[in-house]
Parts: structure tokens; C-alpha cells; sequence
């Protein structure tokens, strides 16, 4: 009589943990640690700064929190400088700026990277090659292009020279590039044009590209400080980092306390784009690739 042999009961894979700590973690911490407190000094000297008086601001040893807080400075600063003309200019420019991107640069890049006609290749090289050169070595002919076209101290001539930027398309492209073409074939198979694949497939797709691109845009005009101080030839027409330069002009000692405000005011936004789009703006970095 043949003997039947149980089968042996299968052993669970044994889990190893491996509890050793990483080597030189703690020193990592300390120099993060290090840097961030490099990076947000400035900053917090600014804030602070904008509500000391002049005369606490240029006392030695300088001190770290205001002795006697006041808001003379942000009063001042909205009373006497036109203020708000100058932050109704910086607002209007990068806003108009950055959508201009948004829009053109993504028109752009869909058509270089998901488009097939010829010239393909030439126009990105074009492109790439326009991100090689300087922005100085532009500056001149762009300043003589508008000024035959009569658009200085006109809100069209500072907002068309940067309507639409190489690095936008570049940026666009690379990510459009790695969306799937299926979706794209899908959709011309059901009868849909370009405009249509583009607004509600592509762009749907490209949340984390556009907010990398709005912020970078929107930063680099909001804080653009050479092309409106040639191309604006009035205060009516000044943006906010010429008014901040403006406020030391015409003394004989420039008012600390109220470049602290001003600078304070100008960095608000900046800081405010960025924590709403901070998220996107990280995905974006870390899903745009160089194919």
C-alpha cells in the first residue's frame, strides 16, 4: 500500500528590514538646514526691515526686530509714489505676458512636437538656437524694432517683445512630445480638428507643463527691470521695479525703510503664484524630460 506524503508547507519568504540608518543623513539635515536658513534670511531682514524707522535701519549694530514697529513706510509708499500705478502696470504686463505664453508657446510646441510637415527639424533648431543667444545681444535691435513701429511708452511695446519665449516652446514641446499619439489618432479617427484635439485633449494633459511655464514667465516679467525702464518713457507707464529704483533718485540719501516696503510688496505676488502652482510647477520639472 503506497503511502501518501503530505507536501511540506510552503515557508513565507522571510522579510528582511534592514534597520541600519543611512550613512551621513544627519549631516544632510544640517547642511539643508544650513541653505534654507541662507535662503530665507533676506527675505526675513526685508520684512522685518520695512517696519523700522530710517534712523533704527542705519543705527550700528543693526538690530534683527524692530524696536518701535510702524507701517509709515507701506503708508508712505501708497501716498506718495504712485503706487498703485506702478503695480496696476506690473500686474497688467505680467498677466498679459504670462497667458500669452501660455497659449502661444503650447500652440507651438503641440505643433513641433505631434504636426508633421516639413521644416520640422529646421524650426527646433531655430528654436534652440535662438536659446543660445544672449538677451543683451538682442536688446537693441528689439528696442529699434518697436521704436519704428511707435510702440515705446506704450503697454503693447512692453508686453509684445516677450509674448512668446523660446524656452516656453521648448519647454512645451518636450512635454507634448511624450504624450501618447494614440489619443491624437483616436480623435481624428472621430472627426475632430486640430483646434479641438489641442483645447481638449492636449492642453487637459499639460496641466504640470503650463504651471512650470506660468511661473517662470510671470516671474521674469513681473521682475523685469531693463526693457521697461528703456521701453517706458513716462511714470505712467513704469512698472514696479523701476518705481523701487525711482525712490532713491532726486536725494541725497536713499529711504531704506521704503525700499524695504516697496521690495516687500513687489515679492508678494511672486510668493503667492508660486505656493498656488507649486505642486504642478514640481510635477512639471520632474515629468519634462530632454528626448
Amino acid at each position: 500500500m503506497a503511502s501518501t506524503l503530505a507536501p511540506a508547507p510552503a515557508l513565507a519568504p522571510a522579510v528582511v528590514t534592514d534597520q541600519r540608518r543611512t550613512p551621513g543623513r544627519p549631516s544632510l539635515y544640517v547642511a539643508l538646514s544650513l541653505g534654507l536658513v541662507v535662503m530665507i534670511a533676506p527675505f526675513v531682514w526685508m520684512v522685518l526691515g520695512s517696519f523700522k524707522s530710517d534712523a533704527e535701519l542705519r543705527q550700528t549694530p543693526p538690530t534683527l526686530w524692530p524696536m518701535s514697529p510702524t507701517m509709515a513706510n507701506y503708508a508712505e509708499l501708497f501716498d506718495r509714489q504712485n503706487f498703485p500705478i506702478y503695480f496696476g502696470n506690473s500686474v497688467l504686463v505680467a498677466v498679459v505676458v504670462t497667458l500669452g505664453n501660455v497659449v502661444f508657446a503650447s500652440t507651438t510646441g503641440y505643433a513641433l512636437a505631434k504636426l508633421k510637415f516639413g521644416g520640422t527639424r529646421l524650426v527646433f533648431a531655430l528654436v534652440l538656437a535662438t536659446l543660445m543667444v544672449p538677451g543683451m545681444a538682442t536688446f537693441i535691435p528689439q528696442f529699434v524694432l518697436v521704436s519704428n513701429l511707435n510702440l515705446t511708452n506704450t503697454y503693447p511695446g512692453l508686453i509684445l517683445p516677450f509674448l512668446v519665449t523660446p524656452i516656453g516652446i521648448f519647454l512645451m514641446r518636450q512635454f507634448i512630445s511624450g504624450l501618447p499619439d494614440e489619443l491624437i489618432h483616436a480623435a481624428r479617427v472621430d472627426g475632430a480638428g486640430e483646434f479641438r484635439i489641442f483645447f481638449r485633449i492636449i492642453m487637459p494633459l499639460c496641466g504640470p507643463a503650463l504651471a512650470t511655464l506660468a511661473i517662470l514667465t510671470f516671474f521674469a516679467s513681473w521682475n523685469n527691470f531693463l526693457w521697461p525702464l528703456v521701453a517706458a518713457q513716462s511714470e505712467d507707464k513704469y512698472t514696479l521695479p523701476i518705481a523701487l529704483a525711482l525712490f532713491s533718485i532726486g536725494q541725497n540719501r536713499a529711504d531704506y525703510g521704503l525700499l524695504l516696503a516697496g521690495a516687500t510688496i513687489v515679492a508678494l505676488p511672486v510668493i503667492a503664484v508660486f505656493l498656488v502652482l507649486q505642486r504642478y510647477f514640481t510635477q512639471g520639472v520632474a515629468t519634462t524630460g530632454i528626448k
